[in-house]
């Protein structure tokens, strides 16, 4: 388990100045927009992709999105050419030339537990089961009152499962194949270019992210809770507002930047 440091996280972000030294790293879900009752329901003000745009520019492509979603429903978000994305945790990822990384994948075994899932979901109304390249998640946001019965569920049917992951999120139970999380995702992004030599910047929202928050502290970089809760994160910021309006004022400094 990664180690916390609650007295050791700041209320007060970070000013970014050096662009050329810098890899940014955000979270979607939880960070950059706000949870809603479906995944794909959930809404990126064109402010925010503004900003993510411009970021994209000013840092020389050194921005990437790593999340829990698959590329494609990213891309479904922000129209940025070859953007650089992981996905489903790292499972899956696109490098800054376009080239898709993806893990071997025991896929027999995610297929029968889509149908056990599928089955128990049919049941209880309220569930989603959600299907991404190389794993499932369990949505309850709808049935907290099923938080529990979703949790057993899931433990049950993967534990004597050969190379499967349980990650519980917010309102959100995913099983998916071995071999990766943010923080791996992130070590690879920063072995190539755009990112190699760059201080990393990571900002996430969930325990999902501790990770990403725990090898980027390795490195030396820059580490962002979104929100409350125990983290090993280095800053804290109240919640996704206060982070976007942040991330804006970067931008802002990196185009003053650019024109001076």
């Amino acid at each position: 388990m990664n180690e916390v440091f609650p007295a050791m996280v700041s209320s007060r972000l970070p000013l970014l100045r050096n662009r050329n030294e810098l890899a940014l790293f955000l979270d979607f879900d939880g960070t950059l927009v706000e949870f809603a009752d479906h995944p794909d329901a959930v809404m990126l003000d064109p402010e925010t992709h503004d900003c993510l745009a411009r970021l994209y520019e000013r840092l020389d492509g050194a921005l990437a999105i790593i999340t829990g979603r698959d590329i494609t429903s990213v891309d479904g978000f922000l129209t940025l050419p070859l953007l650089p994305v992981a996905g489903v945790h790292g499972l899956i990822r696109r490098d800054a030339s376009g080239h898709v990384h993806e893990l071997s994948v025991n896929y027999g075994f995610l297929t029968g537990l889509g149908k056990d899932l599928d089955a128990f979901a049919a049941q209880h109304e309220g569930l989603l089961v959600e299907r991404k390249p190389g794993a499932l998640a369990l949505h309850y946001r709808l049935r907290p009152d099923l938080a529990a019965a979703c949790s057993s569920l899931i433990d049950r049917l993967t534990e004597s499962a050969a190379g499967i992951t349980v990650l519980r999120g917010k309102s959100v139970i995913e099983a998916r194949a071995n071999g990766a999380d943010k923080g791996s995702a992130i070590v690879a992004f920063m072995q190539e270019a755009p990112f190699a030599g760059r201080r990393a910047v990571f900002a996430g929202d969930d325990v999902t992210d501790e990770d990403g928050f725990a090898r980027v502290n390795r490195l030396d970089g820059i580490t962002i809770k979104v929100g409350g809760g125990p983290t090993c994160a280095r800053y804290r910021v109240p919640g996704i507002a206060d982070f976007r309006r942040w991330l804006c004022e970067t931008a802002w400094r990196f185009d003053r930047q650019e024109r001076e």
